[in-house]
């Protein structure tokens, strides 16, 4: 199997009478270095289980599969699907489907899920790691729900948004920190690999790109107590930036504590009312979230 050069994929494109669709988000990385170092990246171990989520062209994936013990490519426009099978048919430890990553918004696709617990509970001990040009307008939900996951991928490398990138790694009192920072780095480290310009792609997208790569770290999840509801609490934190902490903590736990059970809860944290959640850093935003619920726990007992 050869490179997927610009001049390969046009052909391509044309034989099967395919334009790339911009609502999906199809933008080729056609520089082969580039795509190298996202597969060096990725460190990927023979027994590892690949998770790519667009498979496009193959382009990525005839570059994993011979690396890994398995690859799951998922791709959701039925044409580039049948592209794809084409160029990957000589890869026998490559599971094709032609899928939605997501159910909805908040919930991955269960075709998908099931697919790789079946390679999982096959391969006791493998890893899964997800390795992806990821789609723009799905990568974020796409990375949080994995991260939801009772056993997460050990690793994500992935291209997506330079913006997006950029909330994943920021840091309190900027204005790319929010609840997608706090999720991640409550639960992984986070580092942008390279920044990409739009002339890399094809066709280039109006936009710089970034390649991150994401490596969870149980010992860090292992400090929050309830996974569901530091998600939940985080994105409340962040629902209005510009409001004062004070107002956000009265928002989120409606009819649920007085105004003076929040000021309790600042008073015991030592927070001003006026304070913002993104001046709060990750080890005091989790100990606001463990205050405020052990106050209503107070409240019920």
């Amino acid at each position: 199997m050869q490179d997927q050069t610009l001049k390969f994929l046009l052909r391509r494109f044309q034989e099967a009478g395919i334009s790339p669709n911009h609502k999906l988000g199809q933008n080729f990385l056609m520089d082969q270095n580039l795509l190298k170092l996202v597969v060096r990246s990725a460190d990927i171990q023979p027994t590892d289980i690949i998770l790519e989520v667009g498979t496009g062209s193959g382009g990525l994936t005839v570059q994993m599969a011979p690396l890994a013990g398995h690859v799951i490519t998922v791709e959701l426009d039925e044409q580039l699907y049948q592209l794809a099978s084409e160029e990957l048919f000589p890869c026998e430890n490559v599971t094709m489907l032609n899928a939605d990553i997501l159910k909805n918004k908040n919930r991955l696709n269960p075709v998908v899920m099931e697919k790789i617990e079946e390679l999982r509970s096959a391969n006791p001990g493998a890893d899964l790691k997800l390795v992806a040009n990821l789609p723009y307008s799905v990568a974020t939900p796409i990375m949080t729900n994995l991260l939801a996951l009772d056993v997460p991928p050990k690793s994500m490398t992935v291209l997506i948004q330079k913006e997006v990138a950029d909330r994943m790694i920021a840091e309190p009192n900027t204005k790319d920190y929010g609840a997608l920072s706090l999720w991640c780095q409550s639960q992984a480290t986070v580092e942008i690999v390279r920044i990409l310009p739009p002339g890399v792609f094809f066709p280039p997208p109006k936009v710089y790109s970034a390649i991150v790569h994401l490596e969870y770290k149980a010992e860090k999840r292992a400090t929050i107590s309830d996974l569901e509801r530091w998600h939940e609490f985080i994105r409340a934190m962040f629902f209005h930036r510009r409001k004062f902490l004070r107002s956000e903590l009265i928002s989120c736990f409606k009819n649920v504590l007085e105004k003076s059970d929040v000021d309790e809860i600042l008073a015991r944290l030592e927070l001003k009312p006026e304070t913002r959640a993104e001046q709060l850093d990750l080890e005091t935003m989790k100990a606001l979230c463990e205050t405020s619920y052990a106050v209503v726990a107070e409240k019920n007992s």
